[in-house]
């Protein structure tokens, strides 16, 4: 038993100071996580152009379309027979 008590600041040592630089270091990963969650990377940022740029493209091409629609309609109306 007295072995024991005599190893028992040892071992508790080790495990102190674990604590200890975790309390240390945690202001500094809440920091870094922070700036993660506050900042684009650029995979995100491309991912992110390339996701505008096809909504982009979906709606000139919806709208050539309709304009496309449009002429055919205006053509037939004015009473042209070959409407392009």
């Amino acid at each position: 038993m007295r072995y024991l008590l005599l190893l028992l600041p040892i071992l508790a040592g080790g495990c102190i100071a674990k604590t200890a630089l975790n309390v240390v270091t945690m202001p500094v990963k809440v920091v870094g996580q922070g700036a993660d969650w506050a900042t684009t990377s650029q995979d995100e940022s491309d991912r992110n152009y390339g996701r505008q740029m096809r909504k982009q493209e979906a709606r000139e091409g919806k709208e050539a379309k309709q304009a496309a629609k449009q002429r055919r309609k205006d053509c037939e109306d004015a009473g042209y027979s070959h409407c392009d």
